[in-house]
This record gives C-alpha cells, structure tokens and sequence, in this order.
C-alpha cells in the first residue's frame, strides 16, 4: 500500500513538500504565534481577558473566516498570485504589531496579516489538491502537517526569542514571509501548468454531487474541534500562570500540545486513505474526551503524556476533514477547502472570546470543563454524517 501512495504522490511531490513548508511559515506568522503572544500584549497594552481573545478573534476573522469567500472567489477564476501575496501580507501584518503605539493599531496589523492567511489557503490547498493523485488523503496530511507544525512552533518563539527581544523583535518577522514569498515563486510554473491541465480536464468530466446537510454537520464538527484545539492553546499559558507555573514553562507546554497535533495530523490523513472518513473523524473527537478531563489534575511527567495525547487525538482528523469536505462539495474544492480549513477553524478565535469573558467572570479553570462537553457534542454529531459510499454513489448517480 506504502509503495502505491508514494507512486501516486511522487508527480507533484517536491511541489507538495513546498507548499507544506510554505504553509509551516504562514501558520507560524498566525495561528502558531498570535496566540502564545496573548500575554505579551495583555502586558503590554493593559488588557482584560476579553481584549486579549478578541486579537484572536479579528486573527481568525480575517485569516480564517475569510478563506471561504476566497475559495469561492478563486474556483472560478483561480489567482496564483495570491499565493505569494498572502504569505507576504502575513509576515508584513505581524512585524508591525510589535511596533504600534496603540490597542486599536494593534488590531488593524493583526487584521492585515490575518488577511494575508485567509488569500493565501485556498490557493495552497488547491495546489496540495492537484498534486496529489489519488491519495488526497496522504497528500493533505503532508501539506496539514507543515501548517500545524507552524503553529506548534508559534509559542517556542516566546521562551527562545521574544522574551528577550521584547515585541519589538516581531518585526524580524517581515524577512520571514519572504522566505516564504522565496518558496513559493520556485513552484509557481508548476502550479500555473497544472491549473491549465485541471480546468481542461473538467470540460472532459461529469461532475459530482453537493452534499449539503452533510457539509453543514461537518463544518459544525470542525467548528467544534477548533474551539478545543484553538482554546486550548490560547488559555493554557494563562491557566499553568495561575497555578504558578513560569509562563516559558507553559509556552513549551503549548508545544509539546500542538505539535502531537501535527503528528496526529501526518498520521490521520496516511490512514484516511484506507480507513472510512467518518469513522476516523468519530474516533478522533471520542478519544479526545478522557484526556480532557483528566488534564486539568495531572501533574509533572502524566501532564506531559495526557498533553500529547489530547493534542495528537483532537488533531488526528484535521486532514481527513479538508478531503471529507471536498468529497461532499467536488465541484468547489477553494470552498470546501476554506469551509474546512478557515471557516470551521476560524470560528476558534470567536470560541476563544467567549472562553475570554468566561475567563473573566468566572475564572481559566470553567474554561477547562468546557474542553470536556464540546468533544462529547461534536461526536455524537459525527454520528449522522454520510460515509463515504453513500457520498460516492451520488457522485455516480449524477
């Protein structure tokens, strides 16, 4: 099986691991750093709870809430050159947060670079698309890693650079999305030609089925396994500060989570290809229930281990929710793949507002219990989406 994969993989292979690496940069500058920066601005702008999640929010709202109306945008008429423009507004929006004198500046910055987010995913999503043959599976686990990976890495940028610099040192963050801007120019030819050859081929093909209902449920799956995974990210570092622990110490913390998240990813969307969708979506938010519960108790090396687990179990569907998705919307792929990676994803940054306010009236730790309860909802939601045989027999019934 191992062999067949890397057959149907190897046409569009460097291209896939370019735009992976590409997606590592562009995650970084925003769902991996933004969040672990919460602090530094709550310090540095004097900010409640509230104020702080809402960064997050206008983050999401414009990185990831917006990807839909791109991926819509850009079926019809696809635009390469967001993908360089995104990634470049990206890095340019977070270096000039580290140097606006006001709360109000902070969030228009925030705002551009979320912006740049939200252009550049659909476009990179549909180039892993067109590269990956037949295992859409293994080839979105390979371009999810890389941005799941970029957020795991956000908070090591807190204890290994930022401590020290200060938010003055974001703006070094400028040459990091033209690194960015670098990779992605080498596979523009590529992604040009095989655009051309995809909108032929369409001409040639019958097109599928909509599934709508079961698109709604799963949009609301995502939505809810993002308030987890977003929320916890956010409101970690805050919860180990109350209890004491030195927010460096946290910060690895929030690492060591989402980067079980980026292995949980690469190894979700390899056994996608031959597992059932639905089945491994359900088990993916089942298993999430326990260890949300027994974290907020576990202590020293248990933490660590309960920690892995939650982050490799919550993020273990995040690939095969993008190919779910373009299964039951084949006809829109920038949407579907904006519904699933923006849309559903974004709507974390207003999950963690809510969970800021609940922070400030009632304290970190109810936010904790709601880690519990939302996993138990999105599976028995999972329950009644339509497996892959159904969604395959319309697309032929058409």
């Amino acid at each position: 099986m191992e062999s067949v994969l890397k057959k149907k993989l190897v046409s569009g292979k460097r291209e896939l691991y370019s735009l992976g690496t590409s997606h590592f940069i562009n995650d970084l500058m925003t769902s991996g750093i933004v969040p672990a920066l919460l602090p530094l601005y709550k310090y540095a702008f004097d900010l409640s709870y509230t104020q702080a999640g809402a960064i997050l929010l206008v983050s999401n709202l414009t990185s990831s809430v917006m990807q839909p109306l791109f991926g819509q945008f850009t079926d019809k008429n696809p635009k390469t050159w967001f993908l360089p423009l995104g990634v470049f507004l990206t890095g340019l929006g977070l270096a000039a947060t580290g140097f606006m004198p006001t709360y109000s500046l902070l969030l228009v910055m925030i705002a551009i670079s979320g912006l740049g987010s939200g252009i550049f995913h659909p476009e990179a999503s549909r180039g892993a698309h067109l590269a990956a043959g037949e295992a859409k599976g293994t080839a979105q686990a390979i371009f999810q890693v890389g941005g799941n990976f970029g957020q795991a890495a956000g908070p090591l940028m807190i204890p290994l650079f930022l401590l020290a610099t200060g938010i003055k040192g974001l703006g070094w963050f400028a040459l990091v999305g033209l690194v960015g801007v670098l990779i992605i120019m080498k596979i523009m030819p590529w992604y040009k030609q095989k655009l051309r050859e995809s909108q032929n081929s369409k001409k040639k093909t019958i097109h599928g089925k909509r599934n709508l209902p079961g698109l709604v449920g799963l949009t609301s799956v995502v939505i809810l396994r993002s308030w987890t995974q977003i929320g916890m990210a956010a409101f970690l570092p805050f919860f180990y500060l109350q209890n004491d622990i030195p927010l460096q110490l946290g910060d690895l913390y929030t690492f060591l989570f989402l980067a079980a998240g980026a292995v949980g990813t690469f190894f979700g969307g390899k056994f996608s290809d031959t597992i059932s969708h639905k089945w491994l979506l359900f088990g993916s938010m089942f298993l999430t229930i326990p260890f949300a519960w027994i974290l907020p108790q576990a202590t020293g090396v248990m933490a660590i281990i309960i920690l892995f687990l939650f982050g490799f179990f919550v993020l273990s569907s995040f690939a095969v929710t993008v190919v779910y998705g373009q299964m039951m919307l084949p006809n829109n792929i920038g949407l579907a793949s904006g519904l699933m990676i923006g849309f559903g994803v974004g709507a974390g940054g207003i999950g963690s507002t809510i969970m800021g306010w609940i922070s400030d009236n009632f304290g970190v730790s109810l936010v904790f219990d709601l880690f519990v309860i939302i996993p138990i909802v999105a599976s028995i939601i999972t329950l009644f989406l339509p497996g892959e045989k159904k969604l395959m027999s319309d697309a032929k019934a058409t």
